[in-house]
């Protein structure tokens, strides 16, 4: 796995690049002021990062400067591709004229939509995706089990990078606000100036934002936790990664608005373009399996990536520069329509800017409201442009249930597994759980599922074990196995001539199914059992509840994502409750968003 060590705002320098965590600063001050002027006609000036999504536009150009015979020459194109890793430096290029095309996150663009919206000659149309991003993570120490657990902690992360939006992801999933939590804005992504040595030097920060190299070397891999050796973090662990979060990070292209008017044709011809590049070095990716027969042509696109984006970054091209490729979910063709078209998609167009409007003003890095325009491109047409099939997104489900075990989704597998998790109580016998009561919850967990596209999310039922506890007692000392002593309120009960805690649930669990308290008039095995049914059942319909409000909503959901599951009274909130009150405390569906194994995810060349 790679990286995104290009996305360096190498251009913020002094005071304002030292660890800080006071009030966030303007983009339009960090930007400065810039003279709106319009886009020379000649050579087209488009800028790159130094991410995988921008080798398919190398490839597409056969160098920087568009090769004879390339993809984009064939369609008429005549560019120069450009370092884009200083993002301020490609907004006031934009805003001057210098280049048409602005190269970031969908969040990224939101932190200059101050900017580059202010006037509607620069007013940017999102023409392309390219890609969502699987390498970048969440690292958190001990104290930080899953996202839930960030609410008052302190967090390292990059400013104005890719992360600030992985980052503000993260905490809406937990419904955290950036007031509940000290960020700690560092200089750069990685290195001596970055979140991981932030992190590591500072005890008191208790998470950051990073690339996979440096999630590696403070856990010392994506399933471990450090040890504090070879320069790990004692206790460091992933917390959260856009493996499973894989709808977060967008790439995309955007361009002026006067200049898209004036030049459609060659808009499309570029997307085009960079749609067959994509095509055929996902091909070229997918036929990498043995270092010692790379393909001539892989060979080449790795080394001009190499060559481009440093040595010091790739050293090598079958494990650093191949795997830069492997850290990007490409989207290809079915991917564009799914993000601009598909408006039952939680994570296109239209929610994505939303969503990075509601970062740029909610943190501080924009006044105003100012959104960008999504392109109307024919895919058909595009698709005959650069002479690949058209393909629309596939409604298959994408999650094997043969290949995972169950124990992904109970006990202590579970917690490890967990990423975030809410909950919502009923009353009891309550079976139905309608959309007018419980909307919120429901939108909370279809968005969820559609941010982690690569994750479960598990509804877990939880039942009361008031009845079972009292069906115990009865049994046990209706069978003479089970002493009482002292009175109402604060009885004792010994088993086996040790005092027996009710209070122990996975120690009473166990006794009732070992059978000691069954065959009385009450049996605890029957009340237990009868619990877990009626939490998987509880499950199920929160389950179907969750999928009618999808339909209704007219909002994608695949079903395969979402596991029912029943936990019977095995995880109790309030253990032996002392009334009705706390006895419906633990009347309750949780939702929780789970790691499963790549095996579970069906494979697919392109991530939309």
């Amino acid at each position: 796995m790679w990286n995104r060590i290009g996305l360096l705002l190498t251009v913020w320098i002094g005071s304002t690049l030292l660890t800080q965590t006071h009030a966030q600063e303007k983009f339009k001050t960090l930007v400065g002021p810039v003279q709106v002027a319009a886009v020379p006609k000649g050579t087209l000036s488009v800028p790159y990062l130094t991410w995988g999504g921008d080798v398919a536009t190398f490839l597409a150009n056969g160098d920087m400067k568009t090769k004879k015979s390339s993809t984009f020459d064939k369609l008429g194109l005549d560019m120069q591709l450009v370092p884009g890793d200083d993002f301020i430096g490609q907004v006031r290029n934009y805003m001057s004229g210098k280049t048409a095309f602005l190269r970031g996150t969908m969040h990224m663009l939101g932190l200059a939509s101050e900017v580059i919206g202010s006037d509607p000659r620069t007013k940017p149309v999102v023409i392309l995706q390219l890609s969502w991003s699987a390498g970048d993570h969440i690292v958190g120490r001990r104290t930080v089990k899953n996202l839930n657990d960030l609410k008052g902690k302190k967090i390292a992360c990059q400013q104005g990078g890719p992360h600030v939006g992985l980052l503000y992801d993260s905490l809406s999933a937990a419904q955290i606000a950036k007031n509940d939590v000290t960020i700690v804005w560092v200089k750069d992504l990685t290195g001596a100036n970055g979140p991981a040595e932030a992190f590591r030097k500072d005890p008191t920060i208790d998470a950051c934002c990073v690339i996979t190299p440096d999630l590696i070397g403070l856990t010392s891999g994506f399933d471990s936790v450090g040890s504090g050796a070879e320069g790990t973090v004692e206790g460091a662990h992933l917390v959260n990664s856009t493996q499973q979060m894989s709808r977060s990070i967008a790439d995309v292209y955007a361009v002026r608005r006067d200049w898209f008017d004036a030049n459609k044709p060659m808009v499309e011809k570029f997307v085009a373009g960079y749609l067959k590049g994509t095509e055929d070095l996902v091909a070229l990716r997918k036929g990498f399996t043995d270092a010692k027969k790379m393909s001539e042509p892989y060979k080449q696109i790795l080394t001009l990536a190499q060559k481009t984006f440093g040595v010091e970054v790739l050293p090598t091209l079958d494990i650093d520069a191949h795997g830069l490729l492997l850290d990007c979910s490409f989207v290809g063709l079915p991917g564009q329509i799914a993000f601009f078209r598909d408006k039952g998609n939680l994570s296109g167009f239209e929610a994505k800017m939303a969503e990075t409007l509601n970062l740029a003003t909610t943190w501080g890095y924009a006044d105003a409201r100012l959104g960008f325009d999504p392109n109307a491109f024919d895919y058909n047409e595009i698709a005959k442009l650069g002479g690949i099939p058209y393909v629309e997104p596939s409604n298959t489900e994408r999650f094997s249930t043969n290949a995972e075990s169950t124990d992904t989704f109970l006990g202590d597998n579970l917690d490890a597994n967990t990423i975030v998790s809410f909950t919502i109580n009923f009353e009891p016998n309550m079976e139905e759980f309608s959309v007018d009561r419980y909307g919120a919850e429901f939108q909370r967990a279809v968005k969820a599922a559609s941010t982690f596209g690569n994750a479960k999310v598990v509804i877990r039922g939880h039942t009361d074990p008031t009845k079972t506890l009292i069906d115990l007692v009865q049994s046990g000392i209706e069978k003479g196995i089970l002493k009482q002593t002292g009175v109402k309120g604060s009885f004792k009960y010994f088993y086996e001539g040790k005092e027996l805690d009710l209070t122990n649930t996975k120690s009473i669990v166990e006794l009732i199914k070992a059978g000691a308290f069954s065959g009385g008039k009450a049996d605890p095995m029957v009340t237990m059992q009868a619990a877990l049914n009626l939490s998987k059942k509880r499950a199920d319909a929160v389950r179907d509840a969750v999928a009618k409000f999808a339909k209704q909503a007219e909002v994608n959901l695949d079903m395969s994502q979402i596991v029912p599951v029943g936990a019977g009274v095995t995880e109790p909130v309030i253990a032996k409750p002392k009334s009705p009150a706390e006895a419906k405390e633990n009347m309750r569906v949780e939702f929780r968003i789970v790691r499963v194994e790549a095996e579970v995810i069906a494979p697919s060349d392109f991530n939309f």
